[in-house]
């Protein structure tokens, strides 16, 4: 049977850059979008022996998950690989500010809704021997990112939960992984731009303006997306990987020490870590 993969935010940007190198790769497709698929479907091309099924859905309105995977059970038996790409930047400035629906929805958007698809989409991974889990990360979910605090929270979590359930899930054949995909020419992050240094903060105008400037692509995140879901990737879990600045691609020769230890997940720092006696009983 084909090889089928889950793909959310699949109108636009990384999303639909994702399902045209799966579909280019053989998979079976199954995109998700609150958007039209229209120029989706159109970039892929006919096949004569793929399908891809668009679903419509919202990813804030609460349920959408489990809406989308009734309707998926009606399509296919299986998901091997789901991507949860779909995001959205909420409110942007202190974060005593903005509006507190937007909070709300930031959360629901990035983090419950990933959770939801994991938890519909794994009981048939289980059954069917294994899968991948890609999902996406983004600016300040390893470090603080000031103006952006909804946005990098529950980023943050969506790592912690993805480490959390690799661990979970990895006596299953199941693999858990986040991705960084790295700045992008995209809409929401010109979408930024247009707000201004004042709101944003200069630093973070000036690496959007950067970005925007030179058109960064996804192709790095496509191609980390892509081995994550391949043989290749066997044994890796529970990591935050950088489509930038790791050297993925070599990652399979080194298998039992990425196993073995806290390499490429978040953790506390202490002053033991770096050598200080004073923190430390």
């Amino acid at each position: 049977m084909k090889r089928c993969c889950l793909i959310t935010g699949a109108s636009q940007g990384l999303g639909r850059e994702l399902a045209r190198a799966f579909w280019i790769d053989g998979w079976n497709l199954l995109l998700v979008s609150r958007s039209p698929l229209d120029e989706t479907m159109e970039a892929l091309g006919h096949r004569t022996d793929q399908v891809v099924y668009p679903i419509a859905a919202d990813l804030g309105e609460a349920g959408a998950a489990e809406r989308i995977i009734s309707e998926v059970a009606t399509r296919t038996e299986r998901i091997d690989v789901l991507i949860n790409n779909a995001a959205i930047q909420g409110p942007v400035g202190p974060a005593w500010t903005g509006d507190w629906n937007l909070w709300e929805a930031t959360f629901r958007i990035n983090l419950l809704a990933p959770i939801e698809l994991c938890r519909a989409v794994l009981p048939a991974m289980i059954r069917n021997g294994g899968g991948s889990i890609i999902n996406l990360s983004g600016g300040g979910a390893a470090g603080p990112r000031p103006n952006f605090s909804a946005y990098a929270a529950a980023k943050a979590a969506l790592v912690r939960f993805s480490e959390t359930l690799a661990a979970e899930t990895k006596a299953h054949g199941i693999l858990v992984n986040c991705v960084a995909p790295g700045a992008m020419n995209t809409a929401m992050l010109r979408s930024l731009l247009d707000l201004g240094p004042d709101v944003i903060g200069r630093q973070e105008h000036a690496a959007a303006a950067k970005v925007v400037a030179g058109r960064g692509g996804a192709q790095d995140a496509v191609s980390l997306c892509l081995f994550l879901a391949s043989s290749e990737a066997a044994g890796i879990t529970g990591k935050l990987i950088s489509a930038v600045w790791d050297d993925w691609s070599r990652w399979p020769e080194h298998r039992d020490a990425l196993a073995e230890g806290d390499l490429y997940t978040l953790r506390r720092i202490t002053a033991r870590d770096r050598g200080l006696r004073w923190g430390d009983k």
